[in-house]
């Protein structure tokens, strides 16, 4: 892979050679060469956040131009993939580039869980620093909140945040290793966390840097900042996120301000899908089906976008790609090797960014977090989706209840160019393509734990905003007891008709 500050360094020590030895460079100036062609990396991470909740996504009740000027003048991906459904998973991919089966993370980390990611794992801030980098954390963390887990022991040297979600109990303010026991006023959290990030650019700008900003919204419970509040046409979701697009404005404005920006690769995504069982405060999936917890593409596929002008080719990018990918990608650039101890299942795209190589058909796995194996494949333009369920449809377009069918249907082939609310089959039209997609799941689906947690349950915590929630497990609940009424009369009226019918052979065989 063609590196250009390997380049430079080496023209560099060419042209020392041919100088006087009083106007050599010392090492130092050399090291200078490097540093000045690596790109500063800000990663901007929202919390189920939908495929339709951007406006360059298709959300016509939420204004983000912040976050639309990125992908308009920098590259918008269409068909970008998070590394998994749920929170925790999600993130220990991001930060590794490995599947978190492969840590023995499938579920979520409770407030009280005494487990987090395994230290053994490296993640982009420790593969950076070694290059020169300033690694700093803003946000949340939700990798584990034993000390022995916090950003401080993975590879960050500053930390000003969270440890897990923003529902969950003992909710306290970190300021590096020192907690803070007072309640946080989240409505000024996402102000805060611009704050520390714009300080953090600030006081690292003439060194390279990676910041890892990981907003807490808009995942329930909700806050946004009183001038924010009635500011969209979708309430207070979009309340929040618009929120979110200022503080991309924030950030942009910093970079621009401190001479920065033509030089920093900056990427805006979200962690998985949105929360539909949240009702309003849950965000939509847009065009895709399904969202958060799931494995069709609203739980999966995220909005994504890039902007570096010294690296990015401006344009529309509808290959197939994951949060796998920034890992490997991230090291490339930041003039690093990938680990050789471990397997990396990310593919470094720096050449997409560049748009070197356009015609890439990508492979995604969907995971499942119930039964921690795979459960779907995309390769290309087709997804294919193993069987699932009782056979039970209850299907009400894309509402709450709506989550239910997640778990009943048959196997799926989908088109997803054509269909991308994979709602027409095509599995008895293409058995070749249902044939290889299988083959690729078989392989995924040797991937096992390398060791398993402890997940415990949760204490007392913030539950603001949880009523569609609680509202969804009551209908289920209902419609789990009609069901079984039903069954259970069903059976109590065969065997009365059977006992009938013995009874009716018996008194004829008597006479």
């Amino acid at each position: 892979m063609f590196k250009p500050w390997k380049f430079l360094s080496i023209a560099a020590a060419v042209i020392v050679s041919a100088l006087p030895i009083s106007h050599a460079r010392t090492s130092n100036e050399v090291t200078d060469v490097k540093t000045q062609t690596q790109p500063n990396i800000i990663f901007i991470f929202a919390d189920d956040l939908g495929y339709g909740d951007i406006s360059s996504f298709g959300a016509i009740d939420i204004n983000t131009p912040n976050i639309d000027q990125l992908g308009e003048q920098g590259i918008k991906f269409t068909n970008f993939y998070s590394a998994a459904n749920i929170c925790t998973p999600s993130r220990a991919s991001l930060l590794t580039g490995r599947h978190s089966v492969r840590m023995g993370i499938s579920a979520v980390f409770a407030e009280d869980s005494p487990n987090g990611m395994p230290l053994s794992e490296i993640t982009i801030a420790e593969a950076l620093k070694p290059q020169g980098y300033k690694t700093g954390m803003v946000g949340k963390w939700h990798l584990g909140h034993q000390d022995r887990f916090m950003p401080w022991n993975q590879g960050f040297e500053e930390f000003y945040g969270v440890p897990y979600s923003n529902d969950m109990a003992s909710f306290f303010w970190y300021e590096n290793q020192e907690i803070t026991y007072t309640e946080i006023d989240q409505q000024y959290l996402t102000k805060r966390y611009t704050d520390k990030a714009i300080d953090f650019i600030d006081r690292h700008q003439h060194q390279p840097f990676f910041l890892y900003l990981a907003h807490n919204m808009p995942h329930v419970p909700l806050y946004a900042s009183p001038e924010f509040l009635g500011s969209s046409e979708r309430g207070l979701y979009g309340d929040v996120v618009q929120e979110l697009d200022w503080s991309v404005g924030e950030i942009i404005n910093t970079l621009k301000e401190k001479g920065l920006w033509e030089n920093t690769l900056l990427v805006f995504t979200s962690d998985n899908g949105p929360w539909l069982m949240m009702g309003d405060d849950g965000g939509s999936a847009g065009e895709l089906r399904n969202g958060k917890m799931t494995t069709f593409d609203g739980g999966h596929r995220v909005p994504t976008v890039a902007h570096w002008p010294a690296g990015i080719k401006p344009r529309q990018y509808d290959g197939v790609l994951s949060m796998l990918d920034w890992f490997p990608t991230f090291v490339e650039l930041s003039g690093g090797s990938l680990p050789t101890d471990r397997e990396i299942d990310g593919h470094n795209i720096t050449r997409v960014l560049s748009g070197e190589n356009e015609n890439q058909e990508g492979v995604y796995v969907y995971f499942d977090r119930l039964n921690k194996q795979v459960q779907a494949v995309r390769k290309g333009n087709f997804k294919l989706k193993l069987a699932h369920g009782l056979g039970l449809n209850i299907y009400t377009g894309n509402g709450i209840i709506a989550n239910m069918t997640a778990y009943s249907h048959p196997l799926l082939l989908i088109d997803l160019t054509k269909d991308p609310f994979e709602s027409e089959n095509l599995a008895d039209q293409y058995p070749e393509k249902v044939a290889e997609l299988k083959a690729i799941i078989a392989k995924h689906q040797s991937i096992t734990p390398e060791q398993r947690w402890l997940l415990m349950g949760g204490t007392a915590s913030d539950k603001k905003g949880y009523g569609a929630f609680f509202t969804t497990l009551g209908v289920i609940a209902l419609i789990s007891l009609i069901m079984l009424i039903g069954i259970i009369y069903g059976v109590f009226k065969l065997l009365k008709h059977g006992f009938r019918r013995i009874k009716l052979s018996r008194q004829q065989s008597s006479n």
